[in-house]
């Protein structure tokens, strides 16, 4: 239960926090980006990746995917938490593609990934 519950905790908060910050960039115009220090003003590093591949992430159609991929990561991890057949599987292959949300929603997904991994294995 208590691995359930940390993964449960990460889920939230970094699907949370991409469904607040695409919402919120959809309705102002901008992301949550630091005011001060190295980074004042940037984007994460998940800007470059997307660039690479030719999203801008500036764009309305990257907040939305934000929006929606925030807000599917949390009805995903609500299937989890409440025990449907569908949940782990689901949250396992979400994290896998969740894992382009380079700094923090890599190292949760990466965590994430383990902790089912190992919660299915002992479960075994």
């Amino acid at each position: 239960m208590v691995i359930k519950s940390i993964i449960i905790i990460m889920a939230v908060l970094c699907f949370g926090y991409m469904a607040f910050d695409g919402g919120r960039a959809l309705a102002t115009g901008d992301y949550i980006r630091p005011e001060a220090g190295e980074y004042a003003g940037q984007l994460g590093p998940w800007a470059n990746l997307v660039s690479a591949v030719g999203i801008d992430p500036e764009s309305n159609a990257m907040k939305g995917i934000f929006l929606v991929w925030g807000i599917a990561g949390l009805v995903i991890t609500f299937g989890f938490a409440t025990n449907r057949t569908w949940g782990a599987k689901s949250l396992l292959v979400f994290n896998i593609l969740s894992l382009w949300y380079l700094m923090f929603g890599t190292i949760s997904s990466a965590m994430q990934i383990v902790l089912l991994l190992i919660r299915r294995m002992a479960r075994q």
